[in-house]
């Protein structure tokens, strides 16, 4: 793929990542990610890379590293631009880290921020960017910031729509399977419509029929429900399922269904004052939470390389200082309910300062924690233009922390 990558063809090797990362990771345990909270990061490191860590990342995102940052821009700028989801990007250096202006370049300005060599003092800075950009549902940076941390990246993610037709909330009671037997009836949501177009079947998966049941939202983001042949490795599912909704499977849909074997359908006659078909969907609702250690994974994301200490260090674009991966964590919750979905994640990438040790150095901190006086002064001409002081400071506002 070229760097003149078109949008269309970010989302496809975004949701490639996405599918393996699923494929890999989903084991049957109830679960949640985002290839597409990771994805703009690795793009970034990607074009950052010397070989052979450049190699793997490319293959990974799926794009020529060669300006796979204007791809991860694209990429965000799309979720940004959305009305159910926002997305935001951060980037903090170590403040005395030598920065290439390639990389100055390449991340946005209003991304960018410094960290000040006290971990805790910018541990509690990120948290706050986390809660901020996630509206509350998520509030800590998933990766620890260090005395040897150089760079951390991060993205955060947050969706909220409601159903274009809600759901009623019901007692869920199943006949068979792995759910039946319960003392006390699962939490479900159900609902009935004449759009039986909503649901669809992918019969010639690897992963066998998969049934995609599409709920759509008042916004721009629908959620899609997935369900395989009973006994199917769950991320062989999860994986195909999305392939289909790319369209790599052909898929048959609404009333075709009614003569076909489909994984979780059964088809009845029912009396009505009109002929037709309908849809009944009766769900499970859901309150997910996950943080997955990429790194335990670092060949689906091609940090396996970027990832182990070398002296020379494996990303020259960011700084001639060597670097290495030392975390990437993804934290992500989603809430599927009668009204609608919510769902945060955010993942972040640290970098270690590789080599010798670093050069001890001494902070001077300073407090203007009393009355104070100040000046303005025109720098050409050293014109002072405004002098004051300070007596009593602000109160600060009501409601804030």
């Amino acid at each position: 793929m070229t760097s003149g990558a078109a949008i269309g063809d970010l989302v496809r090797a975004s949701n490639d990542l996405t599918a393996r990362w699923a494929r890999d990771a989903c084991d049957g345990t109830t679960t949640v990610l985002s290839g597409a909270g990771a994805w703009p990061l690795l793009a970034f490191l990607a074009a950052a890379a010397r070989e052979p860590g450049r190699s793997e990342l490319q293959q990974a995102v799926g794009v020529d590293a060669t300006g796979a940052e204007r791809h991860a821009r694209d990429l965000l700028a799309l979720l940004a631009g959305g009305t159910a989801a926002t997305a935001a990007l951060g980037v903090w250096t170590l403040a005395d880290l030598p920065v290439e202006q390639w990389w100055r370049d390449a991340v946005p300005a209003d991304a960018r921020g410094e960290l000040t060599g006290d971990p805790a003092a910018d541990q509690a800075r990120l948290d706050e960017w986390v809660t901020r950009n996630t509206g509350g549902r998520l509030t800590g940076m998933p990766v620890e910031v260090r005395d040897d941390t150089g760079l951390i990246l991060a993205t955060a993610l947050s969706i909220a729509t409601r159903w274009r037709e809600p759901f009623e909330d019901a007692p869920l009671v199943p006949d068979d399977g792995p759910w039946a037997g319960r003392d006390r009836p699962a939490a479900g949501l159900f609902v009935s419509t004449p759009e039986v177009d909503r649901l669809a079947l992918a019969e010639t998966t690897p992963a066998g029929p998969v049934t995609l049941l599409t709920v759509h939202g008042e916004d721009d983001v629908d959620v899609i429900l997935c369900l395989g042949e009973p006994g199917r490795p769950a991320g062989e599912v999860v994986g195909h399922a999305l392939a289909a909704t790319d369209g790599r499977y052909p898929a048959s849909q609404g009333a075709e269904l009614v003569e076909k074997a489909t994984p979780g359908v059964r088809v009845r006659t029912i009396a009505a004052f009109e002929p037709g078909t309908r849809l009944n969907v009766t769900a499970a609702r859901f309150d997910v939470a996950a943080s997955h250690d990429m790194l335990a994974r670092a060949g689906v994301f091609g940090l396996a390389t970027v990832s182990t200490p070398d002296p020379r260090g494996h990303l020259p674009g960011i700084s001639p200082v060597p670097l290495a991966i030392a975390q990437a964590v993804q934290d992500v919750n989603a809430t599927f309910s009668a009204e609608g979905f919510r769902a945060a994640a955010v993942t972040a990438m640290s970098a270690a300062v590789m080599g010798a040790p670093m050069a001890e150095a001494r902070a001077l901190d300073v407090r203007f924690d009393r009355p104070f006086g100040f000046l303005a002064r025109h720098r050409p001409s050293g014109l002072v233009l405004l002098a004051g002081w300070v007596a009593e400071p602000q109160d600060w506002p009501d409601g804030t922390v």
